[in-house]
């Protein structure tokens, strides 16, 4: 008993530094979590809250604008991810040498939009794609080209949405990575120097292998993100045009908060867990099993 009382009391400190911390995540996340699965099988409405078991989510297999958002955000992670991943690296790798002063002021160029309101980028970027007095149609217009309505096309809203994205996606990886390759001992470089390698071979049997822990968490990272997109397309397109640009979060904000059926928006915050569970799954056993830690 009296080794109880010294345990508790050497713990006791720890305890109450995390208590505050514990306090908010289980109180805004964890339970919200929780009570998002419990109403997923109630019609649940501002008037109604009937059990109805599986029903949300069989609806949610036969209703075509799930659907639609569901392989609309399955084409933003394809598009978005490997992107982010190349990109981020090809510049980390081209400005981590160049010296502090050059490396700091790239970093902070693509950090910028990182720091900045998800809102205020996405405005901007609807300025510039406004097909009257956008900045966009005034370079197409200075090249001797015709202005573009550039949200308008289904296709081409699409791409302008991911670009959007990708430019405020990139800045955190490029960090990660400038980081990870100045872990890199210069002797690996040298030696490989020696041996007559060309940088292409040292950065594919030097730099890739020894960034892949950073590579990992940018997947898993940039997927989560990725399939959580909402606040670009809410400012640029809501979804549009003709469901082009929507994603399942779109799609659950709409139910939850225009159509008030929270039941059935509830059913798809749980698939859209499930989805975000099974493919970081999949990313860490693949990519873990190439790592040694």
């Amino acid at each position: 008993m009296n080794m109880m009382i010294k345990r508790a009391r050497k713990w006791m400190p720890g305890y109450l530094f995390i208590f505050p911390s514990l306090f908010c995540f289980l109180l805004f996340l964890a339970y919200p979590a929780v009570e998002a699965i419990r109403i997923s099988f109630y019609r649940l409405t501002m008037k109604q809250n009937t059990f109805i078991g599986l029903d949300n989510f069989i609806q949610l297999y036969h209703d075509p604008n799930f659907v639609k958002a569901f392989w609309n955000t399955m084409r933003y992670v394809v598009y978005i991810v490997p992107f982010c991943v190349v990109f981020s690296i090809f510049v980390a790798v081209l400005i981590y040498n160049k010296g502090h002063k050059v490396t700091s002021f790239y970093r902070a160029v693509f950090y910028i939009p990182v720091v900045s309101s998800v809102v205020a980028v996405s405005l901007v970027w609807n300025w510039i794609y406004n097909p009257v007095i956008g900045v966009a149609n005034y370079f197409m217009n200075v090249l001797g080209f015709h202005s573009v309505n550039w949200l308008s096309d289904a296709n081409g809203a699409f791409l302008c949405v991911v670009f959007v994205i990708i430019t405020w996606s990139v800045g955190q990886p490029i960090i990660l990575y400038t980081a990870a390759l100045g872990n890199i001992s210069t002797e690996y470089y040298e030696a490989a120097s020696i041996d007559g390698a060309g940088v292409l071979k040292k950065f594919m049997n030097i730099t890739w292998p020894l960034v892949k822990p950073t590579t990992l968490y940018v997947v898993v990272i940039s997927t989560i993100h990725a399939f959580q997109t909402f606040a670009v397309i809410h400012l640029l397109t809501q979804g549009g045009p003709y469901g082009s640009t929507t994603s399942i979060i779109y799609e659950l904000y709409l139910n939850a908060f225009l159509y008030t059926n929270f039941g059935y928006a509830s059913a798809m915050g749980v698939v859209l867990f499930l989805i975000i569970g099974v493919i970081s799954y999949f990313q860490f056993r693949i990519m873990t099993s190439k790592i040694e830690f």
